[in-house]
């Protein structure tokens, strides 16, 4: 059993792996598991009017300087908050060699995974739940975590040893993943009719942001009709750059009211805007809730790259986005304060960021009275 558990390491109750209930729990997933009938899995995706197949947009990035790209990147973003990016730029090669990596160390024995047992102090590290409310409902997903940027916090020691091509893989992974972040920032910054600089700089400038990566690993699943490998949410931070399993479809997006079950692009990382860019952009982007699905059939691995504020930077809607006409939305602060509040609170939705700019709204109406 103690293969199946870790002590605690700071949750409130001992943590189970996923693996290990997959393993074991038979024909029935176990009760925690199981969401409210208004939260589970959709059976059936809605169609557009013209037929074929409902998807996020897809967008070539071969020319990331281009008028063309800036607005095909900006369409995607005011309109669905997600699009997958082709012709990207980081090889084909490294994100196949990225994923065996990561695969590989879900398959060693439970023993030499739990050395990496994470605490909800940073989160680096083997888990398998967020938020720290006791008794509440889990995910149907283990996921390994670790910090990036600033390199003042990113420590080899918190990175697995097996298997052996895991350390280079993932270094190398992270500083193209960075490359193509600063790219897509600065198309979304021109689409916003500002210097292609502006959101860089106020994620701190290049070199001062910040940058995470979080492998899900989503085992099968008796029951997926019951149960979600990660409930709604939108992200908390700044753009999340995804690499998804090519075979195996799991993420489903929100829109106007029902969700839309990604068919991903072999190669393509799923990009979509986080809470802080929403913020920043006074909400002309807007980060969308998504969630994510498991299978009976197989299991799943994905890794989402997280690019972030400065993590002690305040961050409010910029200043050349707020006139008399578009007031400031939000109130400033800074990335940790925000993430922090997640963390207790766990996954809800979009119901942090709304309950911001509520908090906003009743402030201006008492300054005006």
């Amino acid at each position: 059993m103690s293969s199946c558990f870790n002590g605690g390491a700071g949750w409130p109750e001992p943590v189970v792996r996923v693996q290990a209930v997959s393993d074991t729990c038979g024909e029935a997933i176990p009760e925690r598991y199981v969401k409210p009938p208004s939260e589970r899995p959709s059976t059936t995706t809605p169609q557009p009017a013209g037929g074929g197949v409902l998807n996020i947009p897809v967008v070539d990035m071969s020319m990331p300087d281009s008028d063309e790209t800036v607005r095909a990147v900006e369409a995607a973003c005011r309109e669905w908050g997600f699009f997958q990016a082709v012709n990207h730029g980081v090889r084909p090669e490294l994100l196949r060699r990225a994923r065996s990596s990561w695969r590989g160390f879900f398959r060693q024995p439970a023993e030499l995974r739990e050395r990496y047992a994470n605490s909800p102090t940073t989160y680096e590290g083997y888990g398998s739940r967020l938020g720290t409310t006791k008794g509440g409902h889990l995910d149907w997903g283990d996921y390994y975590f670790l910090h990036l940027l600033p390199t003042s916090i990113k420590s080899h020691d918190k990175w697995p040893s097996l298997p052996s091509t895991l350390r280079d893989a993932t270094e190398e992974y992270s500083e193209e993943v960075v490359k193509l972040s600063r790219r897509v920032t600065t198309l979304l910054s021109k689409g916003l009719g500002l210097d292609g600089g502006r959101l860089q700089e106020a994620f701190g400038g290049e070199g001062g942001e910040g940058a995470c990566l979080r492998v899900n690993f989503y085992p099968r699943c008796p029951q997926p009709e019951l149960t979600l490998g990660v409930a709604a949410h939108s992200d908390p931070g700044g753009m999340t750059m995804l690499l998804v399993d090519d075979h195996v479809r799991g993420l489903q997006v929100r829109k106007d009211g029902h969700w839309i079950t990604v068919d991903p692009v072999p190669d393509a990382f799923i990009i979509n805007i986080g809470d802080q860019i929403q913020v920043l952009s006074n909400a002309s982007y807007k980060s969308v809730e998504h969630r994510v699905t498991v299978s009976a059939a197989e299991e799943r691995l994905s890794m989402a790259f997280f690019y972030n504020p400065r993590s002690d930077l305040p961050v409010g809607p910029m200043a050349e986005l707020v006139g008399p006409e578009s007031p400031a939305l939000y109130p400033e602060m800074t990335f940790d304060e925000y993430r922090v509040q997640i963390r207790q609170r766990g996954l809800s939705g979009k119901a942090h960021l709304q309950s911001l700019q509520s908090f906003r709204a009743g402030g201006a109406a008492a300054a005006s009275s």
